[in-house]
Formats: structure tokens, C-alpha cells, sequence
């Protein structure tokens, strides 16, 4: 699957010039936390998250740091940092070095850009115009529509279980003699413990219900 298959089109965007205030109320009321900024062509210039608003010198969280601390920081970091939490427009806050995926970009591909990057969303570019965006609500529902369309439609009980089984011996991670598989009626539980440095700690972690 690509880009093009599971991404968001008409996507809400956001001019370099617009207030805090004006991006804020369009998060809300869109219940959404982030916004691509676009300039006058709709090339894209940036992007603003709810994580942009967190440091605000209107609600009193701006970061107050000790003078030495200060000192080793720089006047750089210190500069940015000011207009960060006391910009008024959107150019003042917004990140300018956006990792962005063609269409085509493989979701593979996405999912490297938001774990090497640490963001929650990709925009789509073609022609440095936003033509899309890929969040991690859309790579959770394309995996559930792979999952729905790939479980078996009618398998008794025992029949899921084997294969559940089957598929755990061939992951290295998965410690099968610690893992317990039920199945009642197309309702999956796997349980058991799961081992991390040396601890293995007990619990009910996966739920799946096949269709009858």
C-alpha cells in the first residue's frame, strides 16, 4: 500500500501569518493537533502542532531556566525559545524543516519517517503543494480494513486457534510456551507473560473477534 491509498485529502492547512489564537480555535474545533502552514501558493512552509502551544507566556508556562544554566544554553537557543512562547502569529511557533512522502511513498516508508522523526503525521507533497496527510489513525485503519478482509470468514474454533499458533512459532519474539490461546465463538484471547531484561510480566494483551 501507499501513500495515496490510506492518506486524508483536502486537508485543513494554516497561512504563515494567521494568529495562535486563530490555529488553536481551528484545531479544536476540527479535533485535530496538528496543521500543515501553507503560503499563499499552497506550497507548504511548515507545520504547527498542539506541542507549539504548550510553552505560552499567556498561560504562564514559558520555561524559566537559573542564569547559569542559561549561560550554557546560548543567546540562540534563548532567542527561540522567547519567540516561541511570546510569537503571536503561526511563522513565530510552527516547525520549517517538515518531513514530508510523495504519493507513492510506500506506508513502510512512512512509518520510518514518523519513528526516526518522532512525529505523529506526514504530509503528502507533489510539487511542494500538500496534497494529503498521513496520520497514525490512518495506518490503524488501514490495518484494521487488511485485517478484517484477511480473517478467515468461517473457521471453527480450533481451526483459528492451530492457525494462531502456527504463526507464533514462526515469530522470534514470541515465547510460545508462556503464551495460552482461547478461542470461544470467534473471540480470540491471547495470555500469558511477556519477558523483558529478564522480568516477565503477566497479562491478557491481545483481543481479536473473527466473524462467524
Amino acid at each position: 500500500m501507499k501513500a495515496k491509498d490510506v492518506m486524508t485529502p483536502h486537508v485543513l492547512s494554516v497561512a504563515p501569518d494567521a494568529s495562535i489564537s486563530a490555529a488553536a480555535r481551528l484545531m479544536l474545533q476540527n479535533r485535530i493537533s496538528g496543521l500543515p502552514v501553507v503560503d499563499g501558493s499552497g506550497k507548504l512552509v511548515g507545520m504547527v502542532t498542539e506541542g507549539d502551544f504548550l510553552r505560552r507566556a499567556e498561560i504562564g508556562t514559558q520555561r524559566q531556566r537559573a542564569r547559569w544554566i542559561e549561560f550554557l544554553i546560548g543567546p540562540g537557543r534563548l532567542a527561540d525559545e522567547y519567540s516561541r512562547s511570546s510569537g503571536r502569529s503561526v511563522s513565530d511557533v510552527m516547525t520549517r524543516d517538515v518531513h514530508t512522502a510523495s504519493i507513492d511513498a510506500s506506508l513502510d516508508d512512512i512509518v520510518r519517517i514518523m519513528e526516526r522523526h518522532r512525529v505523529k503525521r506526514v504530509p503528502v507533497v507533489e510539487e511542494g503543494k500538500v496534497v494529503g496527510i498521513v496520520t497514525r489513525a490512518n495506518l490503524l485503519h488501514a490495518l484494521a480494513g487488511i485485517a478484517d478482509e484477511i480473517a478467515p470468514s468461517s473457521a471453527g474454533d480450533t481451526a483459528i486457534r492451530e492457525q494462531i499458533f502456527a504463526e507464533l512459532k514462526r515469530q522470534t519474539w514470541a515465547p510460545v510456551a508462556l503464551i495460552d490461546v482461547t478461542v470461544r465463538k470467534g473471540v480470540v484471547v491471547l495470555s500469558g507473560a511477556l519477558k523483558t531484561k529478564g522480568s516477565a510480566r503477566h497479562c491478557e494483551f491481545w483481543r481479536r473477534t473473527f466473524p462467524a
